[in-house]
C-alpha cells in the first residue's frame, strides 16, 4: 500500500523576516500538474473537474450522513468552486465542480487569506487538494459526530477527471443523474433526495 506524501515544512527569510509553511498539494494550482499516489492526478487551472471519492471500509452512509456531505457540498460551492452536480450515494459520492480562481475572488472583495511567503500568481485557483479536504474534513467531522465514531469517513484518494469538452461533460452529468436510479433508489432522478444539478447559465 503507498504511503500518502506529507507536507514538507519550510523555512523562508525575507526582508529580515521569517515565514514557516507547508509545501504541499494544499496550495492554490497555478499551472498543469501531476502526480501519483495509487492513482494518477492531473490538474490544469481553470478546468471543469469530474470527482469521485468513496467512504473508508465501505462505511455505508445513513441518510443524516448523506444530508451532511450534501450540505458540506454546497458550503464550498462559489466559495472554492462552482458546482455543477453532485449525487451522494450509500458509499460514494460523484460531483462535476470548476475550481475558483482566488484573484478573481479577492478583486471581487472577497477575503483572501495573507500567504506572504508566496507571492499571489495572475491567475491561481484551489487546487483539487484543498477542495476535496474541504468537503472531506468538514462532513468526516460532523459525520463522526453524528455517528460517534473516532475512525475515519473517507478514502484518502479520490478519483478525478478533466472534463474535456461537451460531450464528455453530458456523459459524465448523465452519470451523475442516473447513478441513484440505476442503483434502484428511485424511478425518476428528481426523486432521490442527495443529488443536485446546477442551472448553468
Amino acid at each position: 500500500m503507498a504511503q500518502a506524501s506529507l507536507p514538507v515544512l519550510v523555512i523562508l527569510m525575507k526582508d529580515g523576516n521569517i515565514f514557516v509553511g507547508l509545501n504541499s498539494r494544499l496550495k492554490p494550482a497555478v499551472e498543469f500538474r501531476t502526480y501519483r499516489r495509487n492513482l494518477p492526478h492531473f490538474e490544469l487551472p481553470g478546468s471543469l473537474y469530474f470527482l469521485s471519492f468513496r467512504t473508508a471500509d465501505r462505511l455505508t452512509l445513513s441518510d443524516s450522513a448523506k444530508d451532511i456531505v450534501l450540505s458540506s457540498f454546497h458550503f464550498h460551492d462559489k466559495k472554492k468552486y462552482h458546482l455543477h452536480a453532485c449525487v451522494i450515494m450509500d458509499d460514494h459520492a460523484h460531483c462535476i465542480l470548476q475550481p475558483i480562481d482566488v484573484m478573481k475572488k479577492a478583486q471581487a472583495g472577497t477575503p483572501v487569506p495573507p500567504r506572504p511567503e508566496i507571492p499571489m500568481q495572475p491567475h491561481e485557483y484551489h487546487s483539487l487538494a484543498q477542495i476535496t479536504h474541504s468537503i472531506k474534513s468538514y462532513s468526516s467531522n460532523r459525520i463522526q459526530k453524528l455517528l460517534n465514531r473516532k475512525s475515519r469517513i473517507w478514502q484518502d484518494e479520490n478519483y478525478d477527471r478533466i472534463i474535456r469538452d461537451e460531450k464528455e461533460y453530458l456523459k459524465k452529468m448523465n452519470y451523475i443523474v442516473n447513478n441513484p436510479v440505476k442503483a434502484g433508489f428511485v424511478e425518476e432522478f428528481e426523486d432521490y433526495k442527495w443529488l443536485f444539478v446546477a442551472v448553468i447559465d
